[in-house]
């Protein structure tokens, strides 16, 4: 074997091992098998997986969203769900469950909940963005802490805005594609419309 023929064989062996098409398994086994192949995947991300990525599993032209659909429908039954958010799928608990999740986290110590103050400024991000902090001030009456909006940004839900238009062009504040995955939203849109308007 020559070396150029040696340094071409890993990509096909690596090719003949991953069968996306799967012609040798009778129809309905092969359909099992994508269903499979995408319910794993989308189970080892912390992250979702968008149509593209989860179309590269299965053979070519076949459709993921009725695989999903198929795979929803197994799971009407189980603790928890595929959703989709942010243009992609990911698997969530079902929020019948949250007590039950709230209540062991805590006793592993392991809470994520925000306090009342970080939940009410990463809804005012939310609904306001770009928002400086003197904007922030004129929401809640007093000063937003500093800390305080290390946290979200350490959290990854909110990340620096543009500058604001106000004399020393302060950064402003604005919600992240985790702020969208951790609430269930595919986009800004989908936020619940205020009870209150102001001016």
């Amino acid at each position: 074997m020559s070396f150029s023929a040696a340094k071409r064989s890993p990509p096909e062996e690596s090719k003949a091992l991953f069968d996306r098409e799967l012609e040798d398994l009778p129809a309905e086994l092969r359909w099992r098998e994508w269903m499979g192949r995408i319910e794993a995947t989308l189970f080892a991300s912390a992250s979702p997986i968008g149509r593209d990525e989860l179309a590269c599993l299965v053979g070519q032209g076949v459709s993921v969203e009725m695989l999903i659909n198929d795979i929803q429908a197994e799971l009407t039954v189980r603790p928890y769900e595929l959703i989709q958010v942010t243009g992609g799928w990911m698997f969530r608990t079902k929020a019948h469950f949250a007590e039950v999740i709230k209540a062991a986290a805590d006793l592993g110590d392991q809470s994520s909940e925000f306090n009342e103050m970080e939940m009410a400024v990463l809804c005012a991000v939310a609904y306001h963005q770009p928002i400086d902090r003197s904007g922030l001030a004129d929401i809640f009456g007093k000063e937003v802490s500093r800390d305080l909006l290390s946290r979200l940004k350490y959290r990854n839900l909110i990340t620096n805005g543009p500058r604001a238009p106000r004399p020393g062009a302060p950064h402003t504040f604005v919600t992240t594609n985790d702020f969208l995955v951790m609430f269930d939203l595919q986009s800004l849109r989908d936020l619940p419309e205020l009870g209150i308007h102001t001016e």
